[in-house]
């Protein structure tokens, strides 16, 4: 598409598709408690939803259970990925929410579509919307609905991408027919960058971003989610609680504290949280009923943020790719350590780790690792510790 052609494309889309607009700057969204269970929640943006400041990321969940109790607790937003466990991660998500009015909760699910760069986050020629739009038609089978709520674009990142004609053309198309009901962003990576994009289009209804107490440009940050929440976005934090796990043989920092950080933004609407148990469920339950820092919390996360020990948190900057002479996709496979080491999420780890493409004997050829990180990770330790993990039957991390 030429430049003029897409200028057109995007004014026509700020006031064509689906009736999305962007809202005045002055536009505040709704706060309180729900009237069922008393959980504290705000408005998702435009969308209207008015979610607990806990939602909670499913990728880590194995049991319908677990879905269910966060239902009856409150929890009302609950977050899949087509790539969870190859799709399996819907099916669960769908039975645990078998039964229950369609109406009182709500689904997302990140699509992600044939053709996308994970490492550059550009789309290739391989990207047709008719493949894209069975990517969400295979997620509403898998989850045995007629509807979908939400479906976020995953490995977010370049304006090109967010503003992909393609992309667009696929989501509107899905809404006029009745398939989704809002459309979104996740973004590990050029956050800022996917953000102002989104905002801009008028289409993007929600962010999921990764936003984290350790995040280093946390001022150019927070000024891209205000104007996404100014567009009429509705924003969800991801990774809230990375940089509160060390490394593997250290300690967890303080996570209470690290989620009430989050939420202290007004504009952030959610944090996805990957509760697996109940235990977890009623510990966050009752740490948002009360967001106020106390002065311990606020020691550990000042602790924390001057220590020279790094934690888990990859901050996704990307300044470790040009450093590293064999092109090695760093950032994701510290994503995969983080998800191994943090999470306890193998599976997931897997995954992301085949996405990196690593050749056999990664490092061996260099005695020392140049590459300086922002975070002050060991990065061929961690690389050489993560790698043995493609040589592990992915049954055995199932269990």
């Amino acid at each position: 598409m030429e430049n003029n052609d897409r200028r057109q494309f995007l004014k026509k889309s700020m006031v064509g598709i689906s009736g999305a607009v962007l809202l005045p700057t002055h536009q505040k969204f709704e706060t309180g408690k729900t009237e069922a269970e008393g959980l504290p929640f705000r408005t998702l943006g435009r969308t209207g939803i008015k979610t607990p400041l806990i939602s909670i990321g499913t990728g880590n969940v194995t049991g319908t259970g677990i879905v269910r109790a966060a239902y009856d607790a409150g929890v009302k937003l609950f977050f899949s990925a087509t790539y969870y466990g190859e799709g399996n991660n819907e099916i669960l998500v769908g039975e645990g929410l078998k039964g229950l009015p369609r109406e009182s909760y709500v689904i997302g699910t990140a699509a992600i579509p044939d053709g996308i760069d994970k490492r550059s986050g550009a789309i290739t020629s391989a990207f047709t919307t008719e493949a894209y739009m069975k990517k969400v038609e295979s997620s509403l089978t898998r989850f045995g609905l007629d509807y979908i709520d939400i479906v976020l674009l995953p490995f977010a990142g370049k304006k090109e991408t967010v503003q992909h004609e393609g992309i667009l053309n696929t989501f509107e198309k899905a809404k006029k027919q009745g398939k989704i009901r809002f459309v979104g962003i996740a973004s590990h990576g050029d956050t800022q960058e996917a953000l102002d994009a989104a905002a801009a289009t008028g289409i993007y209804d929600v962010a999921m971003i990764g936003y984290n107490y350790k995040t280093q440009t946390l001022d150019a940050m927070n000024a891209s989610i205000a104007n996404a929440a100014k567009a009429g976005m509705g924003i969800v934090a991801m990774k809230t609680t990375a940089g509160a796990f060390r490394d593997k043989n250290g300690p967890a920092l303080n996570t209470d504290a690290a989620i009430k950080w989050a939420l202290q933004n007004e504009n952030i609407s959610s944090v996805v949280s990957g509760m697996t148990s109940v235990e977890q469920l009623q510990k966050n339950l009752a740490m948002i009923r009360n967001l106020k820092l106390s002065d311990q919390e606020r020691k550990d996360l000042n602790l924390a943020g001057l220590g020279a020990e790094p934690t888990l948190y990859c901050q996704q900057c990307k300044q470790c790719l040009p450093q590293c002479p064999h092109n090695l996709d760093i950032p994701t496979i510290m994503r995969s350590y983080m998800y191994a080491y943090g999470y306890k999420n193998m599976e997931q780890a897997y995954y992301t780790l085949a996405d990196a493409g690593l050749a056999n004997n990664v490092c061996s050829q260099c005695e020392v690792c140049n590459v300086k990180c922002a975070s002050g990770f060991n990065v061929k330790g961690k690389i050489s510790d993560i790698s043995r993990l493609r040589n592990m039957p992915l049954d055995f991390l199932r269990v």
